[in-house]
């Protein structure tokens, strides 16, 4: 299906474009409105507040912030960008980025790189090339991410736990959740649902094991490190320290660390101003290391602020995405608490707009972060997940069947590549 859309993508947008050449995408003094889409209302007002800030610099542009909801807006950009009615500049994530750039749909900023002096080395390898395809740029990295242990101060206290550490293991957590787990208060110690970034990459990573082979033509879950970083997992499932795939299906982990129903949620950088801003949460959360295996490990992507080929203002929505690469947009990201900027060396107002936390944590772990996996179309293949590995999860097949069967799934998309 989405080897269909990705077809058909590339002829719309080359119409498209040559409908665009000849009309309207103008002179410096022609008022213009980009759109910019999102899908985060946490992040808006950041977004408005680097729109606002473009505009000054640029009278002639009016930006307007469109923010979908995560469940709506892959399917509403991809239906977009197919009929031609897509936003001008859309955030960008590494699993979906190569179906678009192959299909036509991106923007090549490369020359734009060049022309507005953009200097790469400023973001973090890793992010900067998950959104470079057969040599060209087609997104500039708007923040990057790495994983901590999120957890709840008020629930270990009551339940006279120690707070995790730089010195945790693997089986330092299993311990603690079993521990914080009670079922007459409805608490459980940690939410283990079927996540890649924020759970099995990073202990399959730590177990001394990979996602995908080198040059990405084989994925390797059914090896005998992978198979340990899953068991991780299915281990704090099988000992009842987690809701259920059912109960975390209903209501998302996140959801239910914030109502603290779970004390403990493995996750990224960018849940610190939803969790600051909370006031059932205030003085209870705080963010420690990822436990350790074999070795220290967490994976580390970021979002990519990418333009729409068949905009009808090319020249000037490529100089928005410029702005939006640029300090000036990182340090308004930085300043209100939003995310962790890309740009080096912006991440310090950042740190200190929420002080209640320990935010050094995600910066500490640069040094041990492996790139996102990628190769092939990672969504495709990623999103069978849920289904080859729910029955690991819940007990009903063996974690070695389950991978297997997930590895020969995926291995299948691959070779479509």
């Amino acid at each position: 299906m989405k080897h269909t859309w990705t077809a058909a993508l590339a002829l719309t947008v080359a119409a498209t474009l040559l409908t665009a050449c000849g009309g309207t995408g103008g002179g410096s003094n022609e008022k213009v409105t980009l759109t910019y889409a999102n899908w985060s209302e946490d992040q808006t007002p950041a977004m408005e507040q680097i729109a606002a800030e473009f505009e000054k610099q640029n009278p002639n542009v009016t930006v307007r912030i469109q923010t979908l909801p995560w469940t709506e807006y892959w399917s509403t950009l991809q239906v977009g960008v197919a009929g031609g009615t897509a936003p001008d500049a859309f955030w960008m994530l590494a699993d979906h980025f190569r179906e678009y750039a192959k299909g036509g749909a991106l923007v090549d900023l490369s020359d734009t790189v060049k022309s507005a002096g953009i200097d790469m080395s400023v973001y973090p390898k890793a992010v900067s090339d998950s959104y470079t395809y057969e040599g060209k740029i087609f997104a500039l990295p708007k923040d990057f991410d790495t994983n901590g242990i999120w957890y709840n101060k008020a629930l270990f206290d009551a339940a006279g736990v120690p707070y995790p550490d730089d010195t945790w293991g693997w089986k330092d957590a299993q311990e603690a959740a079993k521990k914080l787990t009670d079922p007459d208060k409805g608490v459980w110690g940690i939410a283990a649902p079927i996540d890649p970034q924020g759970g099995y990459y990073n202990t399959i990573l730590q177990a001394g094991g990979t996602i995908l082979n080198a040059d990405g033509t084989a994925a390797d879950f059914a090896g005998p490190q992978a198979v340990a970083g899953l068991k991780f997992w299915t281990d704090l499932q099988a000992a009842g320290s987690s809701p259920t795939l059912k109960q975390l299906s209903d209501t998302e982990a996140v959801a239910m660390f914030e109502s603290q129903k779970v004390a403990m949620y493995f996750s990224g950088a960018y849940w610190a101003l939803r969790f600051s801003k909370n006031p059932d949460l205030k003085g209870k959360v705080d963010v420690a290391p990822l436990p350790q295996g074999v070795k220290r490990a967490t994976v580390t992507s970021g979002i990519g602020n990418a333009g729409y080929a068949g905009s009808e203002h090319p020249e000037e929505l490529k100089k928005f995405l410029a702005f939006l690469g640029g300090a000036e947009a990182a340090e308004i990201q930085a300043a209100t608490g939003t995310v962790l900027p890309a740009y080096k060396g912006t991440q310090e107002p950042w740190l200190k707009s929420m002080p209640e936390f320990d935010l050094q944590v995600f910066i500490d772990a640069i040094d041990y972060s492996v790139p996102l996996p990628v190769a092939g179309d990672t969504a495709e293949w990623q999103g069978l997940a849920a289904q080859y590995l729910a029955p690991a999860w819940e007990g009903a097949k063996p974690v070695e069947t389950a991978a297997k069967e997930y590895q020969d799934a995926v291995n299948q998309v691959l070779a479509k590549q």
